[in-house]
């Protein structure tokens, strides 16, 4: 394949799921196409409503802390495609991402977006000579791309709550039902969910013939010895999940350095002008209850979301930490900030940039923004502060 510098991300990021069946067959045909990389290496799946890119990259660091020669396939990413597959703790070239592209035009030009980049990591993982990977699931979890995936050693779910109803069914357990179909007979599947959703799991992984591992069943497995380097009270349960997957497959050497993991964008602190940015993804009311938790004052509140998201549930919560709101569009799918504002009072500015700049103007000396509602807007403010 040529090698191209520059990867046309304008036909990736078209090739968008509209119009096609959602599953994993046309991931597992692609797969096959390239000749079965992901038979090549062990995969950890992780799935779940919230929390699987913090517990990937606990997994991560955990993993190679370990020894291990370790992949890590996450979405969606902050700045650049190329966040999404990393082999040994680094992000794979935009050289790379234009070879395969160059390849997937040609010869699979009705790819899914999602597909393809599952199939990138593969085949990078395979070259790479890879030999466990952390595959984060892009929505759900039978129904996920990331479903095709053969030679999983464990399947890791953080939770399940309300989020993409209309890809999952409209109902709690629905969405805990499709996540956990995940499990696969004789593959430990770990979780932290809890009340209704772990009713669901429980019955799940009984008909599929799953060992389960819950902090009920396994506290040896779950325990923390110390809180883990990520803020905020949701954290120490994704970090439980890390650590007991990591017990469970015998790479408990990389426990410290695990707890030790970073990842962008989850309660991310920034100092600016003496004032306290804080910056987190949180995009669904699960998300925005534990982010509400962790953060219950703040002077001000940036918000933008995507329309296609319960916007008044995710709202919810994050009206009484703030009283003072600015609302803008991280993308042109955003829910429109005018509409926003005057449904919850606020000021709205559709560029992000006059945005946070108005925020901060706001927050008083020594007070706090904090920044939320989408992945994307937190993209653009790290943008914003320099952080890329």
């Amino acid at each position: 394949m040529p090698d191209h510098t520059a990867p046309d991300y304008d036909w990736l990021y078209s090739r968008t799921r509209a119009g096609r069946e959602r599953g994993p067959q046309a991931a597992r045909a692609l797969l096959d196409r390239l000749g079965k990389p992901d038979q090549t290496f062990q995969s950890i799946r992780v799935v779940g409503t919230n929390g699987k890119g913090s517990t990937c990259a606990m997994l991560e660091a955990g993993l190679l802390a370990a020894g291990v020669s370790v992949g890590r396939f996450t979405s969606p990413h902050l700045h650049a495609f190329e966040e999404r597959i990393r082999v040994g703790g680094q992000e794979i070239t935009p050289q790379r991402t234009a070879q395969f592209v160059t390849w997937a035009r040609e010869h699979t030009p009705d790819g899914a977006f999602f597909d393809l980049a599952l199939a990138l990591a593969c085949q990078v993982f395979a070259k790479a000579g890879v030999k466990l990977a952390v595959m984060e699931a892009g929505v759900g979890g039978v129904s996920d791309a990331t479903q095709a995936l053969e030679n999983v050693v464990a399947v890791a779910l953080t939770n399940a709550d309300l989020d993409h109803v209309a890809a999952l069914g409209p109902t709690l357990a629905d969405i805990a039902r499709d996540k956990a179909q995940a499990a696969r007979p004789g593959t430990p599947l770990l979780t932290t969910a809890t009340g209704e959703a772990l009713e669901v799991v429980q019955q799940v992984v009984a008909e599929v013939g799953a060992p389960l591992f819950t902090p009920q069943t396994h506290p040896e497995l779950f325990a923390l010895p110390h809180p883990p380097a990520l803020s905020g009270p949701h954290q120490q349960q994704n970090a439980a999940l890390a650590l007991a997957t990591l017990r469970t497959l015998g790479y408990a050497s990389g426990i410290e350095a695990a707890l030790d993991a970073t990842n962008p964008a989850r309660l991310e602190r920034f100092e600016v002008g003496g004032k306290v940015v804080l910056v987190d993804g949180a995009h669904n009311p699960h998300a925005a209850r534990a982010l509400a938790e962790a953060v219950p004052r703040a002077d001000v509140l940036l918000f933008g979301n995507l329309a296609r998201k319960d916007t008044g549930a995710t709202l919810a919560p994050l009206l009484e930490v703030a009283a003072l709101r600015v609302f803008t569009a991280p993308s042109e799918l955003a829910t429109p900030p005018g509409e926003l504002a005057g449904q919850y009072g606020g000021q709205a500015l559709d560029d992000p940039a006059e945005a946070l700049a108005k925020a901060l103007a706001l927050t008083p000396p020594g007070g706090t923004l904090l920044v939320t509602g989408s992945l994307y807007l937190a993209g653009a403010v790290r943008e914003l502060l320099g952080k890329v």
